[in-house]
């Protein structure tokens, strides 16, 4: 098992869903948690289930797309915790819709949060990490959606392949301050985002017999990936695409 005793690591969007699973993995591993979202309510119960794995944790209200809550959530997790050696930057929302019926408000209201969120908490994090000069790592959300095409996801698909886009960027560009910067892409999970979807049946037996595994994931499959890319032993691990799908993307 990764040790990560004594790291800190921010997890955004950590409140629920693969967040939640990707915080509790890596607070399974011994690092002190920094949950950044929105939902007051949501998060605290994520901080006390976070907290029973002994480790240190709280919650920041953060709106990944405003940049002047990102730099607070940054200085108040500075202040609290006195560092910060491992982001997570998973927040995002989906769209669903006709591409010709989607208005530019629904496509900014995407990016901003997908790609703009992405960008504000890598940039502010990333400040900290080379400034205090001892390296860290950076998860990066995306999804098996930049691999093929989807209908009805216009904007969803281009603020993801964004995502991905700019973790390779910043493994090249923070690789000498001995940052690392992978990308994760998880298949079907089944998680409140996607409730809607696996209320359809016919989608969720298209979609499993197209998996290998024949199923959909659940989010606390992803604690050992969690705890695997925030290990800081795996110093020339970076700009990699870890794809977690059940064998979706192959098939």
């Amino acid at each position: 098992m990764t040790d990560l005793t004594g790291k800190v690591a921010v997890v955004t969007g950590g409140n629920g869903g693969i967040g939640l699973g990707l915080a509790v993995g890596l607070a399974r591993a011994g690092a002190d948690i920094a949950i950044w979202a929105r939902d007051a309510e949501k998060s605290q119960t994520a901080v006390d289930e976070v907290r029973s794995h002994g480790v240190r944790a709280a919650a920041f209200s953060c709106n990944v797309a405003d940049e002047a809550s990102v730099i607070a959530a940054t200085a108040a997790t500075i202040d609290k915790f006195e560092k910060i050696d491992t982001l997570v930057a998973n927040a995002g929302i989906a769209d669903a819709g006709a591409y010709v019926d989607t208005s530019l408000d629904d496509w900014h209201r995407v990016l901003r949060t997908n790609m703009d969120g992405t960008f504000l908490t890598t940039r502010e994090v990333g400040r900290h990490m080379i400034d205090r000069g001892e390296g860290g790592a950076m998860i990066i959300l995306s999804s098996t959606v930049t691999k093929y095409g989807a209908a009805g996801q216009a904007a969803y698909a281009a603020s993801k392949s964004g995502c991905a886009s700019i973790g390779r960027t910043l493994a090249v560009e923070f690789a000498r301050h001995r940052i690392r910067c992978n990308i994760l892409i998880p298949g079907w999970v089944a998680t409140p985002m996607n409730d809607h979807l696996r209320e359809d049946s016919n989608f969720v037996d298209v979609t499993t017999r197209r998996t290998p595994v024949r199923r959909w994931a659940t989010p606390d499959e992803f604690h050992s990936v969690a705890a695997f890319l925030g290990d800081p032993s795996l110093t020339f691990h970076t700009g990699n695409e870890v794809i977690v799908d059940g064998g979706y993307t192959i098939f």
